[in-house]
């Protein structure tokens, strides 16, 4: 099975790239399943029904999220639906949506860490818990953290009980793909797919006004970009062992006419 991990979608510019660069990719890689964490792709804040939409469109299978999943209201109903879209697992029972979904033989998790985050319940003990209910393998977890450590230990923690655990949320792509000892494929961040030049995405001069005031700034998305990056990372994975046999980065620049 072979999936591929996008980064944070952001905002128009992240959609566009998604829609000129994933249905090629999807041949050439021979993908059978597409995973992207959607969570920046409403003008950077949150996801719009309209905003989901066009990635499935663009041939995204399952949309992954974080912190911002929250942002736009109007997709929390939408949480609760059929519809292919998880929030993290260890937000307080009650919550609305779901953490875990399993779609043509592939079983997602998504977690979010509490290292410079809501300090919502322990991610660790929440995979203990859903592995233990009997998630089906092969599985492939989103893990949406700040800290580089936490997303680590959690590689560590689920090693060979997982195919991957994928970093997400900071934007910049690590170069620590590699397989752990016992199988599970690993890496701290895939990055992100949006503006190329821009800061996470967002406008650079409303960057520089922020962290030269140190005042409340509007952040908006680098819409005018004319140059976009996809940021991925492709697993191989054994269906009959459930761990990873491979794991590769995948970025591809797009300039836009």
């Amino acid at each position: 099975m072979r999936v591929l991990f996008i980064g944070d979608v952001v905002g128009q510019p992240g959609r566009r790239a998604l829609a000129e660069v994933l249905p090629a990719l999807r041949q050439e890689l021979r993908l059978d399943i597409v995973i992207a964490n959607g969570e920046n792709a409403a003008a950077g804040r949150g996801l719009t029904h309209k905003t989901a939409k066009e990635m499935f469109a663009a041939g995204v299978d399952i949309l992954t999220s974080g912190n911002h999943i929250w942002d736009q209201k109007e997709i929390i109903e939408e949480l609760d639906s059929e519809s292919p879209i998880l929030r993290p697992a260890n937000y307080p029972p009650g919550t609305p949506g779901r953490g875990i979904l399993r779609r043509d033989g592939l079983t997602v998790l998504n977690l979010q860490g509490r290292t410079f985050m809501q300090n919502i319940d322990c991610p660790f003990r929440t995979a203990d818990a859903l592995l233990a209910s009997g998630a089906e393998g092969p599985i492939v977890v989103d893990m949406h953290a700040e800290a580089t450590s936490e997303k680590l230990a959690m590689g560590w923690y689920l090693d060979g009980r997982v195919a991957a655990v994928l970093g997400s949320h900071t934007h910049v792509p690590t170069a620590d793909a590699r397989i752990l000892p016992k199988g599970t494929a690993y890496i701290s961040d895939a990055g992100m797919t949006g503006a190329r030049d821009s800061v996470l995405g967002f406008e650079v001069e409303a960057s520089h006004r922020l962290f030269l005031s140190q005042l409340p700034t509007r952040l908006p998305v680098a819409d005018k970009a004319t140059h976009v990056v996809l940021n991925s990372v492709l697993v191989d994975i054994d269906e009959g062992t459930g761990t990873a046999r491979s794991i590769e980065r995948v970025d591809r620049e797009h300039a836009f006419g």
